[in-house]
């Protein structure tokens, strides 16, 4: 059992509101939230005093304790205040996909029972359309405005009390994000007020924050990942939030240049944008600090790369899952520059984890071999909602979350992700890794962007199928150059044996490769 080398912390017992929210008078008139686009920005007391407003405005309507409400909405500012507004009211929030088809909206709505939707005006359509398909669904309110509809601004003005709900930070749901589906049917994850709460206490030792830092938010909040990094961790330490509501390969670096942004919360595929892009070398970056990645393996030649382009210290990981709340493992900002490459970290504190055997899961491995990874702790989801035999499977009965991911420690406590356990190729009885394969095909000058997974070929024999997507200047480039260029780097059993050329690799907003869409599209 491997134990994380920072001392435990308290569970943190307070609604996630309280929680986030609890200084900002401290920080009264420091600027909160500031959208990226346009330069609107919500001072800490505004927020503060808005989530309080609409959450008055929300029980007035109605919503009770126990209640779900779907929040369907891009990153914008008006997103933490509806979030946090729902939770005050004693409402669970289940996040929504902004470019979910009205039929997935709907189905998330009637498994998760939701009774209110708070979306924008530019979704309101899709929103309408999934309230009519799932039924049940009381009111839908926007965040903008729309006729026929309440905003949350016309809401500010309210007369009515504010609630007073009394919240079981233990028990009761704060977040029910779902998961993503590249390896299942999407379930929802019942998040706690306390599991959600305690791992940003977790997180804080290795990357902590204050007035001053600027975080650009620009993975979505909708995913647990941007909930807590971008949302949740800089807001609870008086951070200034910078809001886009999509990723811009122009946008992205003018933000990062005109809002003097100190740090940077991303996934492999923008890195991959940092370090190869031209547009990029137009800008004037040099207010960050520091680049953490998570969501997905990251590369550590490609992560070295952007971090030398931009003369930063490497770019530091992070490891963890939607039902880990979602984080686990962090390099510390501290160990940056002394990290192995390739690492995602070090235990965050109050986390156990063990590796197991894949052919013996009540074999313990040493560090240095690799096996199923398994983690302990306080931010354990509370299990899948209305699914007992899924959250067994995930859970066992000594508390360890079977997380599906393959990798080792070192002998200093450093992670290292291989691959997930369904997404490992069989070829012959050897294992590969499809995440080995794409950091290698990107190395290629002509390739933008790569994907791997397994196919069964005339023989019978799963062997590694390649998805690559040429650069522009690239036209040329063939099948049989990919395939030589890959087999004269890796062992013959890991060799590319098809290829196909695509326009785009299909990703979850997250930035995980959708492997399953792949497999069905073949």
């Amino acid at each position: 059992m491997f134990r994380s080398e920072y001392a435990d912390v308290p569970p943190v017992d307070l609604p996630i509101h309280d929680a986030v929210l609890a200084r900002a008078a401290e920080f009264g008139d420091t600027p909160a939230l500031i959208d990226g686009t346009d330069g609107t920005t919500l001072s800490y007391e505004q927020v503060d005093r808005f989530h309080r407003r609409v959450a008055a405005a929300l029980a007035e309507a109605g919503v009770r304790k126990g209640d779900v409400l779907a929040l369907h909405s891009p990153n914008t500012i008006a997103f933490p205040t509806a979030f946090y507004a729902a939770t005050r009211a004693g409402a669970t929030v289940t996040t929504v996909h902004p470019l979910a088809t009205a039929q997935e909206f709907a189905k998330q709505l009637t498994d998760s029972a939701a009774r209110w939707i708070i979306t924008v005006s530019p979704l309101l359509d899709i929103a309408r359309r999934a309230a009519e398909l799932a039924g049940g669904v009381r009111e839908i309110f926007v965040c903008d405005s729309a006729t026929g509809h309440r905003s949350l601004i016309d809401m500010l003005a309210t007369t009515a009390p504010e609630p007073r709900i009394a919240v079981d930070p233990t028990e009761d749901v704060a977040a029910l994000p779902y998961s993503s589906g590249t390896t299942g049917t999407p379930k929802g994850v019942m998040l706690t007020h306390r599991q959600i709460a305690t791992n940003l206490s977790q997180l804080h030792p290795a990357i902590p924050a204050g007035p001053g830092d600027r975080v650009l938010a620009v993975l979505p909040f909708f995913h647990i990942y941007g909930l807590t990094a971008l949302m949740n961790a800089p807001l609870r330490q008086g951070a200034t939030v910078v809001v886009l509501p999509r990723f811009d390969l122009e946008q992205f670096p003018a933000a990062i240049q005109n809002h003097r942004i100190t740090a940077l919360y991303v996934a492999p595929p923008i890195v991959l944008a940092l370090a190869k892009h031209p547009a990029v070398a137009q800008y004037d970056l040099s207010s960050l600090k520091y680049i953490v990645s998570a969501a997905a393996p990251l590369d550590a030649r490609l992560a070295a790369a952007c971090s030398e382009r931009l003369g930063l210290p490497p770019v530091g990981q992070a490891y963890g899952m939607t039902e880990l709340s979602p984080g686990t493992h962090v390099v510390p900002l501290d160990a940056m520059r002394d990290a192995p490459p390739g690492t995602v970290g070090k235990l965050i504190a109050g986390t156990e984890m063990r590796i197991v055997s894949l052919d013996d899961p009540d074999k313990d491995l040493p560090a240095g071999e690799s096996g199923e990874i398994l983690i302990r702790g306080p931010q354990v989801m509370k299990g899948y909602l209305g699914r007992p035999d899924a959250t067994t499977a995930m859970i066992d009965t000594d508390g360890w979350l079977h997380t599906g991911d393959v990798g080792h420690v070192d002998e200093d406590g450093w992670l290292f992700v291989v691959d997930r356990v369904k997404e490992l190729i069989k070829y012959k009885g050897f294992q590969v890794a499809p995440a080995e394969l794409e950091a290698l095909l990107l190395t290629h000058p002509g390739i933008a962007d790569a994907a791997v997974i397994g196919r069964y070929n005339d023989d019978g024999n799963e062997v590694p199928h390649a998805y690559v997507v040429r650069q522009p200047a690239a036209t040329g480039l063939s099948e049989a150059e990919i395939m030589m260029y890959v087999a004269e780097r890796v062992a013959p059993y890991k060799r590319i044996r098809q290829v196909t050329f695509i326009d785009g690799v299909p990703r979850a907003a997250s930035g995980k490769i959708l492997r399953r869409q792949l497999r069905e599209s073949a």
